[in-house]
């Protein structure tokens, strides 16, 4: 089976903003290893014009090399805990099958909402971590 590019570039609502954030999602997978998704997701469904189940297994499909990716490149600068890694993704495995199991038994508007609210979680999340951090380090500074 052969797939023609041009072809399937037309039939993307929007080839340009999903290039863009292949590109994008792949630096933030690489930098801050979020595997972006948290990009990759919304530009499927609002660039390729995809269901939430399908822009999910999409961007799971697009993560595998870009995760090879990033890895290797990490590994060259001696960041890479290889044993860590395989653990969390063997284990992750069970974790990805149930995940699609019941991403497919509950209705795409809660899936959509569920994850709108996750991302909310992490931003509040990491905006308390920053806060925490910039209070220890005023507070550390008043007591010297």
């Amino acid at each position: 089976m052969s797939i023609d590019p041009f072809t399937v570039v037309a039939t993307i609502d929007h080839p340009v903003w999903l290039a863009i954030a292949g590109l994008v999602a792949g630096i933030l997978g690489g930098m801050l290893g979020i595997g972006g998704g948290i990009l990759a997701v919304p530009a499927l469904i609002y660039a390729a014009g995809l269901g939430e189940r399908a822009a999910v297994a999409t961007s799971l499909a697009a993560m595998v090399p870009m995760s090879i990716a990033a890895a290797a490149r990490h590994h060259h600068y001696g960041n890479l805990r290889l044993r860590e890694g395989l653990l969390l993704g063997v284990l992750g495995i069970a974790g990805a099958a149930l995940g699609a199991t019941v991403a497919e038994l509950i209705p795409e508007s809660a899936l959509r909402i569920s994850f709108g609210l996750l991302m909310i979680a992490i931003a509040a999340h990491l905006t308390h971590g920053v806060w925490k951090d910039r209070r220890a380090a005023v507070g550390s500074i008043d007591g010297e």
